[in-house]
């Protein structure tokens, strides 16, 4: 399987979005914005379309348009600040609008689908050379932001109080999340991308471990989602996508059910593990 140059560019993307979505998921699930995660994956085929229909990248395309929309999410909560599912619709309405205005316009000259559903015989070496250049670029960011952004997630009035430039690290995160996203799309997909940023971040939450562990618990449940859904749709010739949120959400119940089970067994032996 290896052998086939396909499935090693398919593997070579999958790893650092493996490493790279749970890193942007575990910020946005500690804020609750997870639904943003929903929101601008799908803002993100608007991007696509665009640079399908001007001949160019669509990674590059979903990761102009998509930190765009993020910007615009930040720049409109300022203006609907008791309204922030509000936003979203408004983001959501002028994203999917302007990709089904273009694909229904027939200037496509290829088929959208493959991003909507992810397909790793799309991935190609212009695409590596980008995920490589926007993960490296989004890791970096994260490290020099570490502090300021756990801050902020936790509390983002005190982090506004003690001087942190909350509103400019906002701006910053929502292209972090654009990289993100548009590293993802080749493989997994539009419609169920953001599956990637949040789910291994919910199972790794019902370890109860601090936020470090935490974190490298979320990229050790997201390469083994991604890893088993990419070799398992190869065989079952499905698209990875799906099958990879498939696998997401069967990791977080087992995980879920064997933390169950550990509960029940530490009351039975009259140690009754934490709530």
């Amino acid at each position: 399987m290896l052998s086939y140059t396909f499935m090693q560019n398919a593997l070579f993307v999958s790893v650092f979005i493996a490493i790279l979505c749970p890193c942007i998921g575990i910020f946005l699930v500690l804020r609750r914005y997870s639904m943003i995660g929903d929101t601008l994956s799908h803002a993100s085929l608007a991007g696509i379309t665009l640079a399908l229909m001007s001949n160019q990248s669509p990674v590059l395309g979903a990761f102009v348009f998509t930190a765009l929309s993020g910007a615009l999410i930040e720049f409109l909560r300022g203006y609907f600040k008791r309204y922030s599912d509000l936003i979203l619709s408004i983001v959501l309405a002028l994203s999917v609008g302007t990709a089904i205005t273009i694909i229904s316009s027939g200037r496509l000259r290829t088929n959208a689908d493959a991003f909507m559903f992810g397909s790793i015989l799309t991935v190609t070496q212009t695409d590596i050379y980008l995920v490589l250049a926007l993960s490296v670029f989004s890791v970096g960011a994260l490290i020099l932001l570490y502090h300021q952004m756990l801050y902020i997630a936790y509390d983002e009035e005190a982090a506004r109080v003690a001087g942190v430039r909350v509103k400019l690290i906002n701006y910053v995160f929502s292209v972090l999340v654009a990289a993100a996203i548009s590293v993802s799309i080749r493989i997994v997909g539009v419609l169920v991308l953001s599956s990637m940023i949040a789910l291994p971040v919910a199972t790794a939450l019902q370890l109860e471990k601090g936020f470090r562990k935490t974190l490298l618990y979320s990229i050790l449940f997201s390469v083994i989602d991604i890893m088993l859904g990419l070799f398992l749709s190869y065989y079952l010739n499905v698209a990875p996508g799906g099958f990879t949120a498939l696998v997401s959400v069967a990791m977080l119940l087992v995980v879920m059910s064997a933390k169950a089970i550990r509960t029940r067994i530490q009351i039975a032996r009259g140690k009754p593990g934490r709530a």
